[in-house]
């Protein structure tokens, strides 16, 4: 081979190593993705059973059943949808009724929406942005 030849070579191998660890970069951000979803979407642009989602809105006035241990049942809503959610584990000392919520998990085979995060907030001020957008246009949530 030439120095030309081995030089190409180089190059070559060089943009093919890049090439293919920005695909599995890419991949394996693409399977992290968590989609964000209020109630009312989920008829829309149904979720596939396993698919990691974020479900946000407010937790629906009488609707949180503790169970055993740390075992809670509590339904998210956005005014006009509610979804069932099941949590294990310790809740968010600013979670109550009719507060805005963000859980992230995944719909099962019968459809129940099984949480593995949590996170509560108090008003529109710390909520992310997505979730107080949607309830304000969806007219739940009204700005003081």
């Amino acid at each position: 081979m030439t120095r030309k030849q081995k030089r190409l070579a180089v190059i070559a191998g060089a943009i093919g190593f890049l090439g293919l660890a920005t695909g599995l970069t890419l991949y394996a951000l693409g399977e992290q993705t968590s989609y964000f979803y209020m109630p009312g979407d989920l008829e829309e642009r149904p979720v596939a059973a396993g698919q990691r989602i974020r479900l946000g809105g407010l937790v629906e006035k009488g609707s949180i059943q503790r169970g055993d241990d740390t075992y809670v049942r509590f339904a998210v809503t956005d005014g006009t949808e509610s979804v069932a959610v099941q949590y294990s584990g310790i809740l968010p000392d600013l979670f109550r009724e009719e507060q805005g919520v963000v859980t992230e998990g995944a719909f099962d085979q019968n459809r129940n929406f099984i949480a593995d995060t949590v996170l509560a907030k108090h008003d529109e001020n710390y909520m992310p942005r997505e979730v107080a957008d949607s309830l304000k246009e969806k007219g739940v949530w009204k700005e003081d």
